[in-house]
């Protein structure tokens, strides 16, 4: 039985690749180069500002500048936090029904607490989550299972009783490594590596209502292999 539900951020919770397409897009601006669109940005969100510099400005993190660029992606997408961020659809009914269920939820997210916490509060979640934990809570994040072990406690509920959503596939290392059940997140950005039928997921769902489907299904949802 589920107990209660983490999910990861970016990618899984909410839609966060256009205001990191803004950011992006606002540091080429300075450099006089084009825009790019969305579905360029969108593979590598869940890498972080490394994998979208590497992915939007062709450089390497040993670049003598890199640095500075990641400095500087932070600075200004911590001015583009929630301008056309928004839920997944089916997002606010799921976390309805998680609560009118009494099934606590909470987000664990690689990105740092600093802006993982603002961005929730600009969307109303912050006080409705039962727990936050960014990147930089634990000393070791996602793949490693400290920061999704570190959350079912917070909850105080047992690791094989919460379930965590991701779209990343160090997604499920980390549940794995936490021996909690996890869901694919079929509908976010998943990347470009492999594909997330390889990733040994419990399932892998195409919409939000999948989800919710899977969550409140009978006691036999978590055989439910992955597709």
């Amino acid at each position: 039985m589920v107990e209660a539900v983490l999910f990861d951020l970016d990618g899984t919770l909410a839609d966060t690749a256009p205001d990191m397409t803004r950011t992006v897009n606002e540091m080429r601006t300075r450099r006089g180069l084009p825009p790019v669109a969305p579905h360029v940005v969108r593979p590598h969100v869940s890498r972080g500002a490394r994998g979208m510099l590497m992915a939007t400005f062709d450089m390497a993190t040993d670049h003598p500048d890199f640095p500075a660029m990641r400095e500087e992606f932070l600075a200004v997408y911590a001015d583009n936090l929630c301008v056309d961020t928004t839920l997944f659809p089916g997002m606010a009914a799921l976390l309805d029904r998680l609560e009118a269920e009494n099934i606590a939820w909470g987000v664990v997210t690689n990105k740092f607490e600093r802006f993982a916490r603002p961005l929730l509060q600009q969307m109303g979640l912050a006080s409705r989550a039962g727990v936050i934990i960014g990147g930089d809570t634990c000393p070791r994040a996602k793949p490693f299972p400290d920061p999704l072990l570190a959350a079912a406690e917070r909850l105080g509920v047992k690791p094989a009783e919460t379930l965590y959503v991701g779209d990343d596939e160090r997604d499920v290392w980390a549940a794995r490594a936490a021996e909690m059940p996890v869901v694919v997140a079929g509908y976010g950005y998943l990347g470009d590596l492999s594909p997330p039928s390889e990733w040994k997921a419990d399932a892998v769902v195409d919409s939000v209502e999948e989800l919710d489907a899977w969550i409140f299904r009978a006691p036999e949802r978590g055989r439910r292999s992955a597709r």
